[in-house]
């Protein structure tokens, strides 16, 4: 069949969409010839593998049915699933399904159209399918068409790819410790996890970094189950992470060959791989292996674009970097769908773009419909991006998430997140980074026993900084295990001790060369600045020569790439730390409480990092190693900070107490983590009656922070979590002091009967808990079966139980009611919002008698029958008051 002909058909099956989209499938299905079958299945390959691991059973049996898969091909698909490698085992099925053949092709797809509700993977390609009735085969010809040079046109492309190849393969890391500096990108570039939808942006009150490691393991967890859709990089600009359109002519009208063009927008916080991965992408399409639909490449720079001070047309702006393209940029503007401008870190742009084209109405200069227009720069940017200058071309950006929000107005078609490594991606990392293995395993070993280092450990750059740091504790014998850092600061402090120690020699006065290099940062920290240029370094006494040693290029690192030279620390993080640092090494400073008083009260977040790196330092275990280069620290400054830690955490906490789900105790509580002071944790919390966090959400590694601190309370009461959403990996971190608690309030936590196992051993250690509220979660009956081997403890003396909205049924009653008959301190049982039916009105009647102090019992918004809940109504007396 002609392509021509085939899409006559799908534009016909299209306008059936709405009826029965599943019709609409399976008829392009049957129609398909067996070349384009297999293109499709070829096209959708990836996506396909992360959409049917959840099915692979039910899909491997029907394809064994139907004679297209051998029992022993059937064997080894299961084989894999049982073991647990369901990644591998998908790979392999498709494989397999490729390997046989046009029959088995029809025969898996036939099975995804009727296993596609509830697999939200699956549904996605097959709506794109069915959306795509244009013609999808434009779509799929996408990653296999080149497209056409123009015969003047090819000596410069060979040429620019042979430039941008150069530019592009390697890795360049400067440090000394570890033996080469630079690393072929293909060798030692990692893959990332990038999503098609970007995250909510909205990050006032908290660190970027910290922000994405708090949500990281969420979204992990929603990959696996297939909610969010994984995106390599050679798909950025495939259709199918295209944004929907909410009419059929406008889906019709998007995803034809158009002069639209496509924009394209990456998320990622700092050291996220932003840059990596743009450097990744130049570097394939140079080599021929991805987007071969582009003719030409171009890549720009944020940093670049700010050392422009006056207008410029686009023109000049490629001469500028690539002059080489010389007289021939005229002949490219002819065919802008085969071109690609890529703009990377919009969040270093000192100016500021207005898609709302308000400006530009107002002021017809900044228009720029010409590229030989001569306007601002970022006229020029937002121009390509709203493909009102060359349209047809492609564009993509990336950015932190805190400055996504200026392309909330621009015609964004593709919209992404790097969320960075996930566990495996983790270890292949560390294994890539040493060379010897043994301590590539012990360096993991480490990190994947620490939460707070393993919940950071998917920020690239933070690996980085894991290996440098860590590296040596499991590469030279001398090295203590104990000594092996186990917070942020310590990390930090290693880091930066590693450094010093390589370049002791070549440094005269280290500690006035760090504390200028610390207010330097400072004042980045305080005014979002991470790019500095020689004036910067001059106002802080630093000479750019210095920048020639070792040392300096170690902690701030030169870029002569731009035209101007420009400095930036290796990492956000190295420079707060620095700033943090250098608190410690200015003799005395007397408002070190005021300053720490006035970053706090910054709800932007932009000194949360800070805060933890200034408490940590002093920590013997972080201060004492910058110590052997630095001197000791200000015994004053210490105990200023000390002081300054212990007067918020109480204020906080008395303050969460009263206004629920504000307030920064959280923070508080990792700042007292930092410190690893037990003196301090003691004196702050050591008295402590409640601990109030409701409405506000709490992490993995939040509750293992909790769960550290509770450990130096000694008077502790009630621990209220209500609606945290701790989920059961929080449970698990919170068991071993939960012991300590009187009263519990679990409600709106998100735990489930997987989770009942832990939450009964703690009953069954905890003899004075009198007080435990799980409402509003989800045991169900399994749950509370467990649950109730617990509650039969012959010491068990809870007075009060919630048990209301957890899909209880009548099958978990007779569990229930035998374990609290025993119960003679009873007096409230709360089972509201449950599916109890008349089945268990003998049980509950039971309970009622045997439970002599039981004063409420709450049944309403269950399934009773009219006389059922008479039946439970006349146990109503002097004592007891039943609400049904």
């Amino acid at each position: 069949m002609s392509e021509l002909s085939f899409t006559t058909l799908l534009i016909k099956l299209l306008n059936e969409l709405l009826q029965d989209p599943n019709l609409t499938t399976t008829k392009l299905l049957t129609t398909c010839d067996d070349y384009w079958l297999f293109q499709l299945t070829k096209f959708y390959s990836i996506r396909l593998a992360e959409a049917i691991e959840e099915m692979l059973e039910g899909l491997s049996l029907t394809l064994a049915d139907e004679a297209n898969f051998t029992g022993q091909e059937y064997d080894k698909v299961i084989e894999l699933v049982e073991k647990g490698n369901r990644a591998d085992s998908s790979k392999l099925l498709l494989n397999l399904v490729m390997e046989k053949g046009s029959q088995a092709q029809r025969v898996m797809w036939q099975s995804l159209v009727k296993l596609r509700h509830g697999v939200p993977k699956l549904d996605e390609i097959l709506k794109e399918m069915e959306h795509l009735g244009s013609d999808p085969f434009n779509c799929v010809n996408v990653g296999r068409y080149s497209s056409k040079v123009a015969i003047h046109l090819k000596d410069v492309q060979q040429k620019h790819k042979k430039i941008l190849r150069v530019q592009t393969e390697a890795l360049r890391v400067n440090t000394v410790l570890v033996k080469e500096k630079i690393f072929p990108l293909a060798d030692r570039y990692t893959e990332l996890t990038v999503i098609s939808t970007a995250q909510d942006q909205k990050l006032e009150y908290e660190h970027e970094l910290l922000a994405r490691g708090r949500d990281h393991e969420k979204w992990r967890e929603k990959h696996f189950q297939k909610e969010l859709q994984k995106i390599q990089i050679d798909q950025l600009f495939r259709s199918g992470f295209c944004k929907r359109h909410g009419s059929l002519w406008k889906i019709k009208r998007f995803f034809r060959h158009s002069k639209s063009g496509s924009s394209v927008a990456v998320g990622g916080v700092p050291g996220i791989g932003k840059t990596t991965m743009v450097q990744k992408i130049v570097f394939d399409w140079a080599i021929g292996k991805i987007y071969p639909q582009f003719q030409f490449v171009f890549s720009f720079k944020f940093r670049y674009l700010n050392t422009i001070q006056c207008r410029i047309n686009l023109r000049n702006l490629i001469l500028d970097q690539y002059p080489y393209f010389g007289n021939v940029l005229g002949k490219l503007w002819k065919n802008p769908e085969g071109l690609l401008f890529i703009f990377d870190g919009l969040d270093e742009f000192k100016d500021s773009i207005d898609f709302s084209d308000n400006r530009r109405n107002r002021d017809p200069r900044s228009m720029c419909t010409d590229p030989e227009c001569w306007c601002e720069v970022s006229d020029i940017v937002c121009s390509l991006i709203q493909h009102k200058l060359l349209p047809g071309c492609s564009v993509l950006v990336t950015s932190r998430p805190a400055t996504l929000h200026l392309l909330e107005k621009a015609e964004i078609s593709v919209s992404a997140e790097i969320l960075g490594f996930l566990a495996d991606e983790r270890k292949e990392y560390f294994n890539k980074f040493f060379e010897d293995q043994t301590v590539a395993a012990a360096v993991y070993k480490h990190v994947n026993e620490n939460d707070i280092l393993y919940t950071m450990s998917y920020n690239p750059s933070f690996c980085w900084i894991l290996c440098l740091s860590l590296g040596p504790f499991f590469t030279y014998g001398d090295w203590k295990q104990q000594q092996v850092p186990k917070t942020i600061t310590q990390l930090y402090s290693y880091y930066i001790y590693n450094i010093l120690k390589h370049h002791s020699r070549e440094i005269e006065n280290p500690h006035d060369v760090l504390l200028k290099l610390g207010e330097l940062a400072f004042t980045g920290v305080s005014e979002k600045k991470i790019v500095f240029r020689n004036g910067d370094l001059i106002q802080y006494n630093l000479q750019p020569s210095q920048f020639l040693s070792g040392f300096m290029m170690e902690v701030l690192e030169r870029d002569d790439s731009v035209q101007s030279v420009v400095y930036t620390f290796p990492h956000l993080t190295i420079q707060e730390f620095m700033a943090a640092l250098a608190q410690f090494l200015i003799p005395d400073p007397m408002d070190i409480q005021k300053l720490l008083n006035e970053v706090q009260r910054k709800r932007d977040g932009r000194f949360e990092l800070f805060l933890h790196f200034i408490t940590g330092l002093t920590s013997p275990q972080a201060a004492q190693p910058l110590e052997e280069f630095l001197g000791p620290f200000p015994h004053q400054t210490t105990c200023r900070v000390i002081d300054w830690l212990t007067e918020v955490t109480k204020r906080e906490i008395w303050d969460a107490w009263y206004e629920p789900g504000e307030g920064s105790i959280v923070s508080c509580l990792h700042y007292l983590f930092e410190s690893q002071s037990k003196a301090v944790a003691q004196a702050t919390v050591g008295s402590v009656q409640t601990f109030a966090f409701s409405d506000l959400k709490l992490t993995q590694i939040d509750c293992a922070i909790l769960s550290h601190v509770i450990g130096f309370c000694d008077t502790l009461k009630q621990l209220d979590l209500f609606a945290c959403f701790i989920q059961c990996e929080g449970l698990q971190r919170l068991v071993s002091v939960l012991h300590k608690c009187q009263d519990l309030r679990l409600d709106k936590n998100g735990l489930t009967d997987s989770c009942t196992e832990e939450l009964s051993s703690a009953l069954i250690t905890n003899e004075s808990l009198i007080d435990l509220s799980l409402g509003n979660n989800n045991l169900q009956d399994s749950g509370v079966k467990l649950l109730s081997v617990a509650l039969s403890n012959p010491d068990c003396g809870i007075k009060k139980l919630n048990l209301e909205m957890n899909g209880i049924t009548d099958s978990c009653i007779e569990d229930l009611s035998s374990a609290l008959s025993t119960n003679q301190s009873l007096t409230l049982l709360t089972l509201n919002s449950n599916s109890l039916t008349d089945r268990s009105v003998p049980t509950l009647q039971c309970l009622v008698q045997a439970c002599r102090n039981l004063e409420l019992i709450q049944l309403k918004n269950n399934l009773f029958s009219p006389i059922g809940r008479g039946q439970l109504e006349t146990l109503q007396g002097s004592r007891l008051c039943v609400t049904v």
